[in-house]
């Protein structure tokens, strides 16, 4: 009973004594993971924009253009006016989808948070 009863404290003791040892983690861990955290976010985030940027300037590109049809089918002598203000138009809204690949190329690429996570 003694030496079984000493075999088993043995056993504790060495458990506790050697568990900081086994599950002691490397202190450069913390920094790699939030930088991959940082540009995984960044990816994400710049492609749901991206998209959202390009389904909006689609929708107000295809309004636009409906609109032009219908004047001009209505008042064919006008299609020259037409044209202009919707070349004008078209140039306008799709300057928003360039305005967020601006935005998007420099959150990927500038890393304008890289002070904070270091």
């Amino acid at each position: 009973m003694k030496k079984s009863v000493t075999a088993v404290l043995l056993a504790v003791a060495l458990i506790v004594v050697l568990a900081p040892v086994c599950f002691a983690e490397e202190a450069a861990a913390p920094k790699a993971t939030s930088n991959i955290l940082y540009y995984a976010l960044a990816a994400l985030g710049c492609a749901v924009g991206m998209g959202l940027a390009a389904l909006g300037t689609g929708i107000g590109m295809g309004t636009g253009l409906g609109g032009a049809c219908e004047g001009v089918a209505r008042n064919p002598g006008a299609s020259g006016k037409i044209t202009t203000t919707l070349i004008i138009g078209l140039a306008m809204i799709e300057s928003l989808a360039i305005y967020a690949l601006v935005v998007v190329l420099i959150l990927i690429f500038v890393n304008p948070f890289g002070k904070l996570l270091q």
